[in-house]
């Protein structure tokens, strides 16, 4: 039996912006077990790092986000207090942020960083907190560990920073991690070293993940659950498998257009494109988001867009089967 650890139901944020109220997440569903990688996947704009923060309870004072439930481990975090919040993030939730640079503070050695969570959470001796920092930054490849403790962030490369925030993010034995782009200032082979180290510890330590990323290489790796994002909304959702062998939503089949597969995709070929650009969502939102860049779209698409089951996925679309049949004949012709 699954060991549900994060519910998620009908979170909604809006922001208040000049020109009106700007609403970045509409009604999006999603549950995590403890075990699970959880990728939302999306482009830049779709509210995936938003949906983060409202997690932590980090939007700030302006964001008041809205939900029917929103349950951590029996925890209703939009109810919760600050000091209920304050013992919850960094203890039992972690989040990476997406540069390190901005992430760590300049002024503080690495070890300081380090310890300052597993100090407050866990009120240990500062000897058994800077053990722990430095059996983490080895345990995350970083050689010399004893001797970086005593380094400052600008010592430091961009690979090494990422895993330094990697290792202050479990310094605690967290429930939950957040990872939100955690490899976008990196180069290639760096983003794959540090991604195939994150999953590698969420196995290990027995810890839920959720992986916010644009890009679905990284998703083919690593998730047991995808959520694909679009202007605010979860336009499909289902397991990692089924989304990529058949995927149902017209914008997952196009974003998996745009990427090479291995053993699909012929050499010398022409990756797909999705044309138009994300429409504003500032003022009245209504129908599908995606019709104006949506080859499929009808008039029907203007009014309530209905949820559809295909066994273990979920995906919203006017069409049954997210003009799959009619995809198929075009590409018979």
């Amino acid at each position: 039996m699954a060991d549900r650890l994060l519910t998620v139901r009908d979170l909604v944020i809006d922001i208040p912006v000049g020109g009106g109220t700007l609403h970045a997440v509409r009604g999006i569903d999603f549950e995590l077990d403890r075990g699970e990688v959880l990728c939302i996947v999306g482009e830049s704009g779709s509210g995936k790092s938003l949906t983060s923060l409202a997690l932590m309870g980090l939007l700030g004072k302006r964001i008041k986000p809205r939900a029917t439930q929103m349950d951590f481990d029996g925890t209703a975090l939009l109810s919760a207090s600050k000091k209920t919040m304050r013992s919850l993030r960094g203890a039992r939730m972690s989040m990476i942020f997406q540069e390190p640079m901005t992430s760590l503070n300049p002024a503080y050695t690495i070890g300081d960083q380090l310890m300052e969570a597993m100090l407050l959470h866990r009120d240990v001796p500062r000897a058994e907190a800077r053990a722990r920092a430095v059996e983490l930054l080895e345990k995350v490849g970083i050689t010399a560990a004893e001797s970086r403790l005593g380094q400052y962030p600008h010592q430091l490369s961009g690979g090494l920073r990422q895993r330094v925030m990697i290792a202050m993010a479990l310094m605690c034995g967290p429930e939950l991690i957040i990872a939100d782009e955690p490899t976008t200032a990196l180069d290639v082979t760096i983003q794959a070293q540090i991604l195939r180290l994150l999953v590698d510890l969420v196995r290990e330590m027995g810890m839920a993940m959720i992986l916010i990323t644009h890009d679905l290489g990284v998703v083919a790796r690593v998730a047991d659950k995808v959520a694909v994002m679009y202007a605010g909304e979860l336009v499909e959702t289902g397991p990692a498998k089924e989304i990529f062998e058949a995927p149902m939503h017209p914008y997952t089949r196009g974003l998996l257009r745009c990427i090479p597969l291995p053993g699909k995709t012929k050499r010398g070929s022409e990756l797909g494109t999705i044309p138009g650009i994300v429409p504003s969502l500032v003022g009245r939102v209504s129908g599908c988001v995606f019709r104006t860049r949506c080859t499929f779209a009808t008039e029907a698409c203007r009014g309530d867009i209905p949820r559809h089951l295909r066994g273990p996925q979920a995906f919203r679309c006017v069409l049954d089967d997210g003009g799959l049949s009619q995809e198929k004949q075009e590409v018979q012709a």
